[in-house]
């Protein structure tokens, strides 16, 4: 049976106008960063395995793309940016004055399941703000995100804020074992409220275990910070936070884009402050995520507390429709000897809508052209240049 390459699962090729599509994204995200004074950071596409134990984090082993080199250490494919800046923050960089911003444009690399559509790579560009802790940090990163999906030229979209510390306040109602609290985390996460209707039957506190049912459906507006704190039955810090970055947000002019998802959980256990999604009509997934990690750079040898979010490039192009490419409508035939003066009328004329042709033979040029809907032949040589026109089956001087 003859073998048909093709890509490796979770991964695919990018044609024509959804690499234009894709780039222009980058470029926008890349432009604005720039502008609010980040710097761009590089990792290595490849990292050690120990680099995300070491950080606590709960990437799943099974879902990380392994290899081995040559002394038999275990490698991993980059599944996550964040590990690795703030790898580079707290030991390349460990004498740095803070705060720093960095940003990055770079992929992530996940191990398929299978699933239809599920992704192996995923490019993304975003931004860390390594060593500010408090709340304009989380201002300035809350607004810089709506900035993020507005500047790609998204008009429909709006970003969904929560906290740790929620979660946490209403998982001490409880009292439950780690490894309950983690099912917990999972099923709000995953929006299952069957499953953690029937996980928390099992406990008699019918007011604590209503109050953590309740809390996987209080996502809206601001209403649901008073909810929240009514169904504590007491105030809560994280509540407040929010509350008030909704004000100083709202003053700012950022209320129209925020929502709040005070069950949002995040499966990448670092966060411990403020975390945000953004969505966008026509995306089947969140296209930006982040937030708060205050512990995170301490595992690499220096406190610093962070924040900082990343923007899925792929899901963003795709809800922008793919790219028109140029259409090339002149064809440069020339002699060796014209070869600069080719060069020169590919780079003057508009962009992407000539192109030279690789033909010695002036009929082989006239035939590529009309192979390829081409409507004009620019020839060039000793006896000066000359325009062909190439209509059905005849070339007019």
């Amino acid at each position: 049976m003859k073998y048909i390459p093709n890509t490796p699962e979770g991964t695919r090729d990018r044609l024509f106008g959804e690499c234009v599509e894709r780039t222009r994204v980058q470029n926008r995200l890349v432009e604005l960063f720039d502008q609010r004074g980040y710097t761009e950071i590089m990792t290595p596409d490849v990292e050690f395995y120990d680099v995300f134990t070491l950080a606590g984090n709960s990437i799943p082993q099974e879902s990380m793309l392994k290899l081995v080199d040559r002394s038999g250490k275990l490698l991993v494919l980059r599944p996550d940016s964040t590990t690795p800046i703030a790898r580079v923050a707290a030991t390349k960089l460990k004498d740095m004055v803070l705060p720093r911003r960095f940003y990055y444009n770079q992929v992530k690399y996940r191990s398929s399941s299978g699933n239809k559509g599920e992704r192996g790579e995923i490019p993304q560009v975003g931004v860390e703000l390594i060593g500010a802790s408090g709340a304009k940090a989380d201002l300035e990163m809350i607004a810089a995100a709506v900035d993020a999906i507005r500047c790609c030229g998204v008009e429909r979209f709006h970003v969904e804020i929560g906290h740790a510390g929620i979660f946490s306040s209403f998982m001490e109602e409880l009292s439950l074992d780690e490894e309950t609290v983690e099912q917990v985390r999972g099923l709000l996460e995953d929006k299952n409220y069957a499953a953690l209707k029937d996980l928390l039957s099992q406990w008699s506190d019918t007011r604590s275990v209503s109050a953590v049912e309740r809390l996987a459906y209080l996502f809206g507006g601001a209403e649901v910070l008073d909810e929240a704190e009514a169904l504590l039955g007491r105030p809560d810090a994280a509540i407040a936070h929010l509350r008030a970055l909704y004000e100083s947000l709202s003053a700012a002019g950022y209320g129209p884009y925020l929502r709040f998802d005070l069950g949002m959980v995040h499966p990448i256990d670092y966060y411990t402050g403020v975390i945000f999604r953004g969505y966008v009509e026509g995306a089947g997934t969140a296209v930006l995520s982040g937030g708060r990690y205050d512990n995170l750079c301490a595992a690499f040898g220096r406190s610093a507390e962070a924040i900082g979010f990343a923007v899925d490039v792929d899901e963003v192009a795709a809800c922008l429709g793919e790219a028109e490419i140029p259409k090339v409508k002149t064809v440069i035939h020339y002699e060796p000897s014209c070869l600069a003066q080719a060069l020169h009328l590919v780079d003057t004329l508009p962009q992407g809508s000539s192109e030279l042709s690789p033909c010695f033979r002036l009929e082989s040029t006239l035939n590529l052209a009309r192979e390829k809907g081409i409507e004009t032949v620019l020839v060039l040589d000793e006896s000066g240049q000359r325009s062909i026109r190439v209509d059905a089956g005849e070339e007019r001087a």
